[in-house]
């Protein structure tokens, strides 16, 4: 393994890696189809808490990742890993428009502007009237009844093999679950799992196991709701679920998708152009200059770290990057300077924290906090120089014309051409956020 890529492990990964060679799991695997763990065998590598939990298949630990392998709870201590199909797509349609709604004038304690946590972003859905509408409530009856972890109870249920076209039977015996809300009215019980930034894929055991558990408690038909909000765009996305077979996790299917948003000021042309011309053009700061290229991204993580500081292996495995994505995009809000790293003195680990100034921004109103990322972008010499570029064409430079720039201005950097997209990605960002 090269130096780079052992840089790039977690501790998941290690340890991982340690539980599979001493306890030969690859090759019961392949004997039995799966192999079991309990918490207290994990517990001697590393927390099991940490070691068992993955909600985006990134997230997974390299070994699994290698081996096409899963894991799931069976019960609360003991795990089962196997070659499971436990993850489900999730394709934001671009052509859906968000749904404009109103957020109740007489709450002052929840300020929809500035939410920070899944929560947070809930409590604003619902009383947003974002609940009612996407279960299509012909009364104003619905009640926000419960949340937090339980346990799932007993059951039977079938999930796909990726090896074979062959379901695997699986038997949950009170394995715990948790459920960040939910939503009764005449006709449904809603289950929603909330995240604060934008998905690729979830682990459909976050609905499925409370799915179980509350379709026997409950006489009302029972769907479940992924919601994710985004700090970039101020936009709640909900994706509507049920399952067309009760004992099968794979059986989960999407009725519906829906996007809102609450009014918010909007975005001009001439609020962007006012930005650029206030901009005081300053040195490059000394941060490697930026290699990520979903900007979204980098405002999903300054939404991670306003409740917490964290960790890199914390950041990896709480958000839907790999290890050498978490570089990159700690590097961007460090480049920006709206992020820092920190030595915690106990640990002695290095983390990552909000600065002042990332912290104050966090705080603003959507409309300001959105102006104000612009400007801290475009007060660096290349990217100020190509939004010039774009203001006076109409159209965002090529690669190699940014590519041109950054060599001008004595850029030495190899990676230029990477980075390069970086500066693209950035520009587009800045355009999107333009109403008119």
């Amino acid at each position: 393994m090269s130096n780079s890529s052992k840089k790039n492990l977690t501790k998941n990964d290690i340890a991982w890696e340690k539980i599979f060679e001493q306890y030969q799991v690859l090759e019961k695997i392949y004997e039995r189809g799966s192999f079991e763990i309990d918490a207290g065998t994990i517990n001697q590598f590393r927390e099991s808490r940490l070691m068992a939990k993955f909600d985006h298949h990134v997230n997974l630990p390299r070994i699994f990742q290698k081996n096409s392998l899963s894991i799931l709870p069976i019960s609360r201590s003991r795990y089962i890993l196997g070659h499971f199909d436990a993850y489900f797509r999730v394709n934001y349609h671009p052509e859906i428009e968000p749904i404009p709604v109103t957020f109740p004038s007489d709450i002052e304690s929840l300020d929809y502007e500035t939410l920070s946590s899944e929560s947070l972003a809930i409590n604003c859905a619902f009383y947003a009237g974002m609940i009612a509408d996407i279960l299509d409530t012909k009364t104003d009856k619905v009640f926000h009844t419960v949340s937090g972890r339980m346990s799932a109870g007993s059951f039977d249920f079938s999930i796909n093999r990726l090896s074979s076209n062959s379901p695997y039977l699986l038997e949950v015996n009170n394995s715990q679950c948790e459920i960040d809300a939910g939503f009764e009215t005449e006709e449904y019980f809603l289950i929603v799992e909330a995240k604060m930034y934008g998905v690729e894929d979830f682990l459909i055991r976050q609905l499925y196991y409370p799915y179980r558990l509350w379709s026997s408690k409950v006489h009302k038909k029972v769907l479940v709701a992924l919601m994710t909000f985004s700090n970039s765009t101020n936009q709640f996305s909900f994706f509507l679920y049920d399952f067309d077979n009760l004992s099968d996790y794979n059986s989960i299917r999407l009725i519906k998708q829906k996007n809102y948003i609450i009014g918010s000021e909007k975005i001009t042309r001439d609020d962007i152009l006012e930005v650029f011309n206030s901009v005081k053009v300053v040195c490059e700061p000394d941060v490697t200059f930026p290699q990520a290229d979903d900007f979204n991204r980098v405002v999903d993580l300054l939404t991670l770290l306003y409740e917490n500081d964290l960790t890199k292996d914390e950041i990896t495995t709480k958000y839907q990057f790999t290890a050498r994505q978490t570089n990159y995009y700690t590097d961007a809000g460090r480049y920006l300077g709206l992020v820092d790293k920190i030595k915690n003195y106990d640990s002695k680990e290095i983390a990552f924290c909000l600065t002042d100034e990332g912290r104050s921004l966090m705080n603003k109103k959507h409309k300001l906090k959105i102006l104000s990322l612009i400007k801290m972008i475009l007060r660096y010499p290349v990217f100020y120089k190509t939004f010039e570029i774009t203001l006076q064409t109409g159209e965002i430079p090529s690669k190699n014309q940014i590519i041109e720039i950054m060599s001008k201005m004595n850029y030495s950097d190899k990676t230029k051409d990477r980075r390069s997209q970086t500066v693209i990605s950035w520009m587009k960002w800045i355009l999107s956020r333009c109403s008119d």
